[in-house]
């Protein structure tokens, strides 16, 4: 905080309502006014750019270094880790290897309930991981339809199976991005990530079993409970240990990537009495030697090379002052303000996957350089907008963190004393079913939970892994989501009842991660 007071009025209340004005006024452009996403951010940035000057007295100079320092830690490390990403799939496509990378995982069993593990759990969390984005609701959707779901109940199974990936999208940015919040408490993200494994692990267990009862009921689960068993036990307990000693990035990488393989090598030892076909029927599907399928899978064994070397104590030692490679960390005071950025130009999780895609492009006969630039500027120039709004949103948290506004309603909403942990992941819910994004909504609310946190004496972590938790049971039915998913299945006008056909287990997991941010409140 960069002024006097949080509290200009002398009345909490009052300063806090007007400290709550951009946050409900970004609500209602997207909601009753309708705007996008940008536009809705770009008017809030101007608006609590004023309100931080006029009302909480942050000087002009510190304001404008705010939102300058917001931009460029949205550009870099948040938008440099998505168009990396975004381009490495892009790559995979391209060259055809996600082609055999999806026949491949399809041809694995017959039964459906044991491709709906596969495909709509395992491969939807992995291409949560590598890109994010909706990326993984549209491509695991439509593979299930061609299988022969049918395409609401496709787009419902992998908007509930997203529950178990969506906190740790696009390489662990939704929780990556507490680092460059400053929050109360000085909470990093991988504070946050090792939270998360007091929560996510009970969720992550249970959503296999849950696909599998909405298509084949309590019958199907007897069926098959030792392939449940397989994906639950090795997803939950990977991510944990990821989340819990490494960190945020590979927490979607890894996991299901092994609960594939197991299930996988599992499934040539172990089939169901009953194959279980949705339409009585089989479906062809394209075969594949083991070595296409091996160099099919290239560039995602190549990212998670890279990206757990980034992540290792003694590659990140290379980068603090007077290690080998601190030259590379680029530390300047932004002019007219007393605040500091930096841009790290190798350690930065996005060097580790360019450096996976352009190795990619060198061991592949079907692309060059030429293409695969190409292909980059393609992925800037689609996502140069959601990074824009990235950019604003994160400038919209830079000015309500240094000007007050942020002290201001932590204050306020810590009024509701013992029973705040109970709400917590309400406000997470919010934010996602609003903009859309874990990312956005952790950017916007986890300072007021870290401050909140931090007067009430709790733990500031566990209300920011609340907010995450909550947030990633809204992503089951944002419009985004919905919107997404409806198009990806041909069902666009139907966004209502896929809505509906989501709507109750969102709110049931939502009441769950309430209760339990309650009772590991009264640990902490």
């Amino acid at each position: 905080m960069l002024v006097q007071s949080y509290n200009p009025f002398h009345h909490l209340m009052l300063s806090a309502l007007v400290a709550a004005i951009p946050i409900i006024l970004f609500l209602l452009c997207l909601t009753i006014f309708k705007m996008k996403g940008i536009y809705a951010a770009l008017i809030n940035l101007a608006v609590t750019f004023l309100i931080s000057m006029f009302v909480f007295q942050l000087p002009f100079g510190e304001a404008s270094g705010s939102v300058i320092q917001g931009a460029i830690q949205g550009i870099w490390p948040i938008g440099y880790i998505i168009v990396m990403a975004v381009w490495l799939y892009k790559i995979s496509v391209e060259t055809g290897k996600f082609d055999v990378l999806r026949a491949s995982i399809a041809s694995i069993s017959q039964d459906q309930r044991l491709q709906l593990l596969l495909i709509g759990f395992c491969f939807n969390a992995f291409l949560e991981g590598a890109a994010g984005f909706g990326v993984p609701i549209a491509i695991c959707a439509v593979l299930l339809v061609s299988l022969g779901f049918q395409p609401l109940q496709a787009a419902m199974l992998c908007l509930i199976a997203n529950g178990a990936s969506g906190a740790f999208g696009a390489i662990g940015i939704p929780v990556g991005v507490i680092s460059t919040l400053n929050l109360a408490g000085h909470v990093s993200s991988m504070d946050v990530s090792r939270m998360t494994a007091l929560t996510l692990p009970i969720i992550n267990f249970t959503i296999p079993f849950l696909l599998i009862l909405l298509i084949d009921g309590f019958k199907g689960i007897k069926e098959v409970w030792p392939a449940i068993s397989v994906v639950s036990i090795s997803y939950t307990v990977s991510q944990a240990f990821i989340t819990l000693l490494m960190g945020p990035e590979l927490a979607d990488i890894i996991p299901p990537l092994l609960a594939m393989g197991l299930l996988a090598l599992f499934l040539r030892k172990w089939q169901p009495r009953h194959i279980f076909l949705l339409n009585g029927q089989t479906v062809k599907i394209e075969k594949h030697t083991i070595g296409e399928v091996i160099k099919a899978w290239l560039p995602f064994y190549l990212l998670s090379i890279f990206v757990l070397v980034w992540s290792l104590p003694a590659f990140k030692n290379l980068f603090i002052p007077g290690g080998a490679l601190d030259f590379t960390v680029l530390n300047f005071k932004i002019p007219g303000s007393s605040l500091i950025s930096s841009i790290n130009l190798i350690s930065a999780t996005g060097t580790a996957i360019l450096l996976a895609g352009l190795t990619t492009i060198a061991l592949t006969k079907s692309i060059d350089f030429k293409k695969g630039f190409s292909l980059l500027q393609t992925t800037v120039k689609d996502f140069w907008i959601p990074i824009v709004m990235i950019c604003a949103i994160l400038g919209i948290a830079k000015l309500m963190t240094y000007g007050g506004l942020t002290n201001a309603l932590g204050e306020e909403v810590a009024k509701a004393g013992h029973i705040f942990p109970l709400l917590s992941p309400i406000l997470g819910w919010i934010g996602v079913f609003m903009t859309g994004s874990v990312v956005n909504n952790n950017t916007l609310f986890a300072p007021i939970q870290a401050t909140a946190a931090h007067i009430l004496g709790a733990k500031p972590a566990l209300f920011v892994a609340a907010n995450t938790a909550g947030g990633v049971m809204a992503k089951l039915i944002s419009p985004q989501s919905i919107a997404i998913a409806s198009a990806a299945v041909g069902q666009t006008g139907n966004e209502s009842v896929l809505t509906k056909m989501v709507l109750k287990y969102s709110v049931g997991l939502l009441a769950f991660v309430c209760l339990w941010t309650f009772v590991l409140s009264l640990l902490y």
